[in-house]
């Protein structure tokens, strides 16, 4: 288990936002917190506490006129920590090449390798012929529904017919070297993290995986630990003390380090 740090940027902020409350029209979303600091400054932070592979998020779509603004601060997070970052947010097999050579460690690609309610394995094998499978993370946010969980595409409001088994998590994990997995229905929220997903993650653990969603004390931390069989990492963003939140990065870095 590692803790993975996080820079979620939206209309060129580092931001933290409740997940499902992120509008493309008129580039809105419910904040929980908007830092004055640039993203450099995280990213320094968390190369001076040795934590590696946290990933940087860039939260507007390409056509926003906020997203170069969200690019640029992205591009500073790589520059400041070359090698110990992971980048989101647009990601595609024409432009993933561009963020490697910015200094990222992988790409994390979400609607890109999504069509019609279903993955794209034709994309998925493009994107490892442009950058290589061990710099591929595949980003998948999940949702529940009849006591099963889907993978959510457009801004985590639309169910794909992608439904998370371990035959699926099987066939996707040729394709990338990690996975990142939102708990869409309590991202942003710090409301505890969703147990059956993190027990089916953990059941399987064949390949990293970070999970993120609904963290709100250091038991829901233990909580992972156990349920995800010790096979699973964290990634903290609401509650963290870093974006306003009551949980001490100190402290977390303690718990996952003990173990």
């Amino acid at each position: 288990m590692e803790f993975r740090p996080c820079i979620d940027i939206h209309n060129g902020k580092v931001k933290q936002i409740v997940g499902t409350s992120l509008v493309d029209e008129g580039n809105r979303a419910k904040e929980n917190f908007v830092s004055e600091r640039g993203a450099d400054f995280f990213a320094e932070f968390y190369q001076s506490e040795g934590q590696r592979g946290g990933h940087v998020i860039m939260l507007n779509a390409k056509d926003s006129p906020y997203y170069e603004a969200t690019k640029e601060q992205a591009i500073k997070a790589l520059h400041a920590y070359p090698g110990g970052m992971q980048v989101g947010g647009g990601i595609t097999a024409d432009n993933a090449m561009e963020f490697i050579k910015e200094g990222a460690s992988h790409v994390i690609v979400t609607s890109y390798v999504f069509k019609d309610g279903h993955i794209s394995y034709e994309n998925m094998r493009k994107l490892v012929d442009a950058v290589g499978k061990e710099h591929v993370v595949l980003d998948m946010s999940c949702r529940k529904r009849d006591d099963r969980y889907f993978v959510v595409t457009d801004r985590w409001q639309v169910f794909t017919e992608e439904e998370v088994t371990p035959e699926f998590l099987d066939s996707i994990s040729a394709y990338c070297d990690e996975l990142l997995i939102h708990a869409a229905d309590v991202e942003g929220m710090s409301a505890g993290i969703e147990e059956d997903l993190v027990r089916l993650l953990g059941e399987w653990g064949k390949i990293p995986i970070t999970y993120a969603g609904g963290v709100r004390d250091y038991d829901d931390i233990m909580k992972i630990r156990e349920l995800g069989h010790g096979k699973l990492n964290v990634t903290i963003g609401s509650a963290l003390d870093l974006f306003g939140g009551p949980l001490h990065f100190e402290t977390v870095e303690q718990i996952v380090q003990d173990v």
